[in-house]
């Protein structure tokens, strides 16, 4: 594979699992980094806010810029700004809202209703608060729709789930800015600076939002085989990887670096 101008690199079961970096992704990182390519940090992850990430990174011996970081809640407020859409109404972990600062609230008539993942706060009296919601005019945005991921546990369901209950039960589409929406994508390589698609790689361990969602917006997709992968995920969706890699350490010698 050539060597990319730029790498977004998925969070949450490619570097790291929960409180466990991967092995060899901290090295990985620094090689890629020492070579000259710049990497952004893109995560579905909306249970914390890109503050914490950091921190969360530096923890693990991984520097990053808060500008590295690009989330789905921070490029949802983003999209929000740039569509008008106010007030809002957010189901959010209460961390994670500082990352929607600026946007006016209001849960009685709201213009969007924000939803990502809040795991057990998932009530049926706050999932319900949010149809209703909806059904007074306010427009369904989903940070994600990840169908599950990947806990000390064994998988768990995320956003998509409760995602596709308000769908059904409202009669509407949500609309999505986290990955794999084009909206999401286009943020993060626009971090990169004067890139095009075709010279960026992708790297996760979910092969419909990570690799699919990568590729269809021209970009090289790579999926890994750590976090949520499972058995014959590089055949489970239209859009096959470029490569498939067994963890995030591999990815030097995938370059020829």
């Amino acid at each position: 594979m050539k060597r990319p101008l730029g790498v977004l690199l998925d969070l949450d079961g490619t570097v790291y699992e929960e409180d466990r970096l991967l092995p060899g992704a901290g090295e990985a990182i620094e090689r890629l980094r020492a070579s000259g390519i710049p990497i952004r940090f893109v995560t579905n992850t909306t249970r914390m806010p890109r503050r914490v990430l950091r921190e969360r990174l530096a923890s693990f011996g991984i520097p990053a810029g808060i500008d590295e970081i690009v989330t789905a809640p921070t490029a949802a407020a983003a999209w929000l700004r740039s569509e008008g859409l106010a007030p809002v109404a957010l189901h959010v972990e209460p961390a994670t809202e500082e990352d929607f600062t600026g946007l006016a609230r209001d849960d009685a008539q709201p213009a969007a209703v924000v939803v990502g993942d809040l795991g057990a706060g998932w009530t049926f009296a706050r999932l319900n608060q949010a149809f209703r919601q909806v059904l007074r005019g306010g427009r369904l945005v989903a940070l994600q729709r990840n169908r599950y991921w990947k806990t000390a546990d064994g998988l768990t369901l995320d956003a998509g789930a409760f995602v596709a209950a308000l769908e059904y039960a409202a009669g509407v589409s949500a609309t999505v800015v986290g990955k794999p929406s084009r909206a999401f994508f286009t943020s993060a390589i626009r971090t990169l600076g004067n890139v095009t698609p075709a010279d960026v790689v992708v790297v996760g361990d979910d092969a419909s939002t990570d690799v699919a969602g990568a590729k269809t917006w021209g970009c090289v997709g790579v999926l890994v085989r750590t976090g949520k992968y499972r058995v014959d995920d590089e055949s489970s969706t239209a859009s096959s990887p470029d490569a498939v890699v067994d963890s995030v350490a591999d990815l030097p010698h995938l370059f020829g670096i």
